[in-house]
């Protein structure tokens, strides 16, 4: 059930969000109202996707920097690219050595 999370809140919140921003970081607060308009969206509860979100912290996707959260440095290619970054990609990417 966690990966299903961690799955929803990559493919449909935090990449999403950071395509929109433009930037490899976003504040909680942006993460929030993404995140609120996609509850609203699928009829899911925000605490549905709590766990995802801090799961993708835990596990490397994204790392906590003064009040902001920032992608892995290996995914910022796609984002500059704008790439539709599956989650499995993403974790794939993520461990992957160069």
């Amino acid at each position: 059930m966690s990966t299903d999370s961690r799955r929803l809140v990559w493919e449909h919140v935090v990449w999403p969000l950071v395509l929109d921003l433009k930037r490899p970081y976003f504040t909680l607060e942006e993460y929030h109202s993404k995140r609120n308009q996609i509850c609203e969206l699928y009829e899911i509860p925000h605490s549905g996707l709590s766990g995802g979100f801090t799961s993708l912290v835990t596990r490397g996707l994204l790392t906590r920097e003064n009040g902001c959260y920032s992608l892995q440095y290996r995914l910022i290619p796609y984002m500059r690219k704008r790439i539709a970054l599956e989650y499995g990609v993403a974790v794939k990417e993520g461990y992957s050595k160069h």
